[in-house]
């Protein structure tokens, strides 16, 4: 026998005749989260929400466009002018499985009192989970009596966080600080 198929001489592995099927195109890269995603997540986390807690919402779209991520977590806070704050949550990129963080904060400014609560962080510009281990500068307001929320944003390079705070406490203030992002809880917010 000499190999070649019933109908004919092979070219490439494949007969004369017949087309190889194309390759598969690559898979696509996931896109930034809509408005209606981001609410349901939103509304979720906070049980509920507000007319105030979707107007925050809105202003982040309205400043910053879609998000392609966000970051669900919990954390406490408290200051006498020099301020410290402590988190824990999960870092969601569309496409990319849940990645745990931790943040820490030192502030300074006219802040005085304590503080705990959730926080939805919106986050935009970011390509790999990696990226959010890192210091991000802001400058923060809170006026908490019994309960309050707000949000900043916070800028490095071209990765904007917009965290979302709904705390309870007591505290009136603003400082200006930074926001550390790591892979493991510390107590040395610097």
């Amino acid at each position: 026998p000499s190999g070649e198929p019933a109908g004919g001489t092979l070219v490439n592995g494949q007969p004369i005749g017949t087309v190889a099927p194309p390759p598969p195109p690559p898979p696509a890269k996931p896109g930034p989260y809509n408005r209606d995603e981001v609410n349901r997540e939103v509304m979720g986390f906070f049980e509920g929400g507000s007319r105030g807690l979707a107007e925050l919402v809105a202003r982040a779209f309205k400043d910053l466009g879609q998000p392609v991520g966000f970051i669900k977590g919990n954390e406490g806070g408290g200051a006498l002018v020099v301020g410290f704050r402590y988190g824990i949550g999960t870092l969601y990129l569309k496409g990319q499985p849940p990645v745990p963080v931790y943040w820490q904060s030192p502030s300074v400014g006219l802040d005085l009192g304590v503080n705990a609560g959730k926080v939805f962080t919106l986050v935009y510009g970011m390509n790999r989970p990696d990226q959010i281990f890192q210091r991000f500068p802001g400058v923060d307001g809170s006026a908490y009596v019994l309960g309050g929320f707000g949000m900043n944003y916070q800028r490095v390079g071209d990765i904007t966080l917009a965290p979302i705070r709904v705390g309870v406490g007591l505290r009136l203030g603003a400082n200006v600080g930074y926001q550390s992002y790591t892979r493991e809880q510390t107590i040395n917010p610097f």
